[in-house]
């Protein structure tokens, strides 16, 4: 399958960016060091491109009832410039996608999904849509930029009107943004470091791109890789679609919950409501290495007396800790914090303690 091309791409080569596939895209994985990467953000203020993902527009009279049938989130609780976690469930009971739904008006929305999964997406809504609904793909038109750091909101100020400072979070406004008219203006992110997401147009991209350079510059801004962006997702919990949750996966196990409203009918709810009341057999837990070692993505999880109870999904050295996180589905008998799990790295099992997540909690 031939990769596809973010509009910005030499940008990122002449920046000295190392470019790798991912999801079917060129993307830059890293730009000087990983951790060099993750403290940028941590401290100050970073900016990755992110035009990868995918954006459809839901528009219609029936908008709203199209989404409520096909997301687990109630998007009843949406108002106009207000964001939205939430997840596709299949009908097999596990996940299509989990994505973002913008509220632009009652009869209007923008839903962003995994770059991974935007034509499984695009096609899973639209075999839902019995209610007249347009449906325009956006994807190919629209660039991404997340800055992200304590120092995103300074550092983007002189380029909009908009009180970023006072922007609550999951909030977002269509507005003038470094002289282009509307651009998106996001408070969210994949970091737990605070900032902004910016959608922009591919012609306006190259131009917002460097205001923002240019306006972070004094706050030592710096582009930053995916390498970092799955570090500093993962000291936070985030689930990553493919690793953490995929078709397969329960949502309940996977920890989506808080996102699955059950006063309202979607694909599967009965389903998923039954699962709940009987109880859920696993769970999707954080754990901490308190031996040496790195836990990666497949190490098996075992008990104390070396038998597998599951598998790490997601696993790093977390720059900010300095030890070796990670994250795995292991039976509910485990994944009471505190409880001592073992990491089996080349025929060795390191010890390891589930602990409730985020691992780094809010500096």
């Amino acid at each position: 399958m031939e990769l596809k091309h973010i509009p910005l791409e030499s940008i990122h080569v002449q920046l000295g960016a190392k470019m790798v596939p991912f999801a079917g895209f060129l993307m830059p994985v890293r730009y000087s060091s990983d951790i060099e990467e993750h403290q940028t953000v941590r401290n100050g203020v970073g900016i990755f491109d992110v035009s990868h993902m995918g954006e459809f527009i839901l528009k219609g009279e029936r908008a709203r009832d199209l989404i409520q049938k096909v997301s687990a989130n109630d998007v009843s609780l949406l108002y106009d410039g207000k964001v939205q976690y939430s997840y596709l469930p299949n009908d097999r009971g596990g996940v299509v996608d989990d994505l973002l739904i913008y509220q632009i008006s009652a009869i209007e929305y923008m839903v962003v999904v995994n770059a991974s999964n935007i034509e499984k997406d695009w096609n899973w809504i639209q075999s839902q849509n019995t209610f007249e609904v347009d449906m325009v793909d956006i994807s190919d038109g629209m660039c991404l930029f997340a800055v992200q750091g304590p120092r995103a909101a300074q550092a983007l100020q002189p380029l909009t009107n908009v009180k970023l400072d006072s922007m609550s979070y999951y909030t977002f406004e269509k507005t003038a943004f470094a002289g282009y008219q509307n651009v998106i203006v996001s408070a969210t992110g994949y970091t737990g470091a605070g900032g902004f997401e910016i959608y922009v147009s591919n012609e306006q991209a190259e131009g917002v791109w460097k205001a923002i350079m240019e306006a972070g510059a004094p706050f030592g801004i710096k582009p930053i890789g995916l390498g970092a962006r799955d570090t500093l997702r993962l000291e936070m919990g985030f689930c990553l679609y493919g690793n953490d949750v995929d078709d397969t996966i329960s949502p309940l196990e996977a920890g989506l919950g808080w996102v699955t409203k059950f006063s309202k009918d979607f694909i599967n709810s009965d389903q998923l409501k039954k699962q709940k009341e009987q109880g859920i057999p696993r769970r999707l837990v954080g754990f901490e290495l308190l031996d040496r070692g790195i836990p990666r993505s497949h190490y098996e999880l075992c008990d104390a007396d070396g038998n597998r109870i599951g598998e790490v999904t997601s696993g790093t050295q977390s720059p900010t800790l300095g030890k070796g996180i990670g994250m795995g589905y292991v039976p509910a008998e485990f994944s009471k914090p505190g409880t001592e799990i073992f990491v089996k790295v080349r025929d060795r099992l390191l010890k390891a303690q589930v602990v409730k997540m985020p691992f780094v909690k809010k500096l």
